[in-house]
């Protein structure tokens, strides 16, 4: 499966939580089609089928996409005892 770019699933959320927040203070057409529209994308670009779904995988899409691959810059140094390599 094809991983989505953290900041449009970034953008998706603030879509959804505007649509939600806006459809609070007041039921407006305009805004129960945005929140149906950016629902069924999330769900699309996360794979899910339910919005509950989606937003846990946007959560961790972006909690992934935070997190820095952390290699040692050098290999980690070994115990001469259990060194294999004979010297000639």
């Amino acid at each position: 499966m094809l991983k989505p770019e953290p900041r449009s699933v970034r953008t998706l959320l603030a879509r959804y939580a505007c649509a939600r927040i806006a459809l609070v203070e007041k039921a407006d057409p305009a805004w129960q089609r945005e929140l149906e529209d950016v629902t069924y994308t999330l769900c699309v670009v996360t794979g899910t089928q339910s919005v509950t779904d989606a937003i846990a995988a946007a959560d961790e899409i972006l909690a992934t996409a935070e997190r820095p691959d952390i290699r040692p810059a050098t290999p980690p140094a070994q115990d001469p005892a259990q060194d294999t390599v004979l010297a000639a």
